[in-house]
């Protein structure tokens, strides 16, 4: 019963809100004590209309001048005492409206921190969940199966790559600007799978990685799937281009005369060149 009664209940208090004469005509009130926090006249605008909030509650609003507030408004919401004839200020609110301009939803550091805000001397906050890392090696007493953990795997730390932390870092990888389709490797005849600069990696990563090893390459130093390329590949080389400079005339050396047997004629039969140099009696 108490359930069916109170919408009738909330329409009487609105209805009687809605009709306080004193908190109505209050405006003045309302606009005086927003142009007290406000910082200057300006900030406070017209009056937009007042609200009911409930039996003898109600908030008058006003325009927000201020630069920056699109869409935002003061709120004074007033009050009375039962058969009173004097409102009085509760609270002074800057409240957004529908199309108020907001700030984003704040998010932590540790969430918003993308690849490269790290800068020198920066620390990152320990991750003791991080899903990419799993335990590393604890050593069981076998020499022989410690060894080729600690030593050929290299997993004697506190944690190492989980397979998703490796997965994630392959696919990053491949999908980048070293992987098969980058722009450069699109246009590179060779890849790098065949090049004697690249220094495979170990483990499954390697399958699929290497290092660049080449100075004058713009990879140097850098992880390359093995299906990328570029233009310093080891097996590569230009092909030589016709020069656009016209070819010089020959040079002819008219002082002497070089004496050049036919095939077919008699060597002897060639006569000496006379003193002009015309083998001519």
């Amino acid at each position: 019963m108490a359930t069916a009664d109170a919408p009738a209940r909330a329409r009487r208090v609105s209805s009687r809100a809605r009709n306080d004469a004193v908190l109505l005509g209050a405006v003045e009130l309302a606009r005086a004590a927003a142009l007290d926090v406000a910082s200057s006249p300006a900030d406070v605008g017209e009056h937009l209309g007042a609200l009911a909030e409930g039996e003898r509650l109600m908030s008058h609003r006003f325009a927000a001048g201020m630069k920056g507030y699109h869409g935002w408004y003061w709120t004074v919401t007033l009050a009375r005492v039962p058969r009173g004839r004097t409102a009085t200020v509760c609270e002074v609110e800057l409240l957004p409206g529908d199309d108020a301009i907001l700030s984003p939803q704040w998010v932590p550091w540790s969430e918003r921190l993308r690849p490269g805000d790290v800068r020198p001397g920066d620390t990152l906050p320990f991750r003791a969940d991080d899903p990419r890392l799993e335990p590393g090696w604890t050593p069981t007493g076998d020499e022989e199966l410690d060894a080729v953990a600690i030593d050929e795997l290299a997993l004697a730390r506190q944690r190492v790559l989980s397979p998703q932390g490796r997965d994630e870092a392959a696919d990053r990888w491949y999908r980048g600007s070293r992987g098969p389709t980058a722009p450069g490797a699109v246009a590179s005849a060779s890849e790098c799978t065949a090049c004697g600069f690249l220094v495979p990696l170990q483990g499954p990563l390697g399958q699929l990685f290497g290092v660049c090893a080449n100075e004058w390459s713009p990879d140097d130093g850098k992880v390359v799937s093995l299906d990328h390329g570029c233009g310093a590949h080891s097996e590569t080389d230009v092909a030589q281009r016709r020069s656009d400079w016209p070819a010089p005339a020959p040079l002819i050396d008219e002082s002497s005369i070089e004496r050049v047997v036919v095939p077919g004629t008699d060597a002897s039969s060639a006569r000496e060149p006379d003193e002009e140099g015309t083998g001519i009696a």
